[in-house]
């Protein structure tokens, strides 16, 4: 059996960090079953924790008054869930909902925010990683909504 900080390794966030930076870390983790159909988490709620999908996979969901609830977007495993833990006011800003049983790595916000303030070379490398990944996800978000929303073939010519 693995331990956490090997766990931990295996997660693209954390690669290539070092086994004493992954025990560091692993002090405000713990694994988190959910399953099937569960809330991870709800728009408005506390963001005291972070998470990265282990296995499972969840997908995020805000709801429009009138409009009812629309997917933005699936984590897959070895993604970070969320980022609102990473910044005041610590609110989620979408629903989480497992799609399948799913595992996380749930880490205690405050303690994570506190470690990566105590040793900023660790706070920087990690805090880097998220806003790699947070920038991938952006970019896919822009793909669908060009796919959903933007011109059809030939509809440019149209417009000429």
């Amino acid at each position: 059996m693995k331990s956490l900080p090997e766990l931990l390794s295996e997660q693209p966030v954390f690669a290539g960090l070092s086994e004493s930076d992954l025990v560091f870390l692993a002090g405000c983790c713990g694994l988190h079953h959910v399953p099937h159909g569960d809330v991870v988490f709800r728009e408005g709620g506390p963001a005291d924790r972070a998470f990265v999908v282990r296995s499972g996979r969840v997908v995020l969901e805000l709801h429009e008054p009138g409009r009812g609830s629309f997917s933005v977007g699936t984590v897959e495993p070895g993604e970070v869930l969320g980022w609102s833990w990473l910044h005041a006011p610590y609110r989620w800003r979408t629903d989480a909902l497992a799609v399948g049983d799913s595992s996380l790595f749930a880490f205690d916000a405050a303690c994570l925010r506190q470690k990566l303030e105590a040793d900023p070379r660790l706070g920087y490398a990690v805090v880097l990683r998220m806003a790699e990944l947070a920038t991938e996800r952006l970019h896919a978000t822009r793909v669908q909504l060009i796919d959903l929303y933007g011109p059809r073939s030939g509809d440019r010519e149209d417009r000429r």
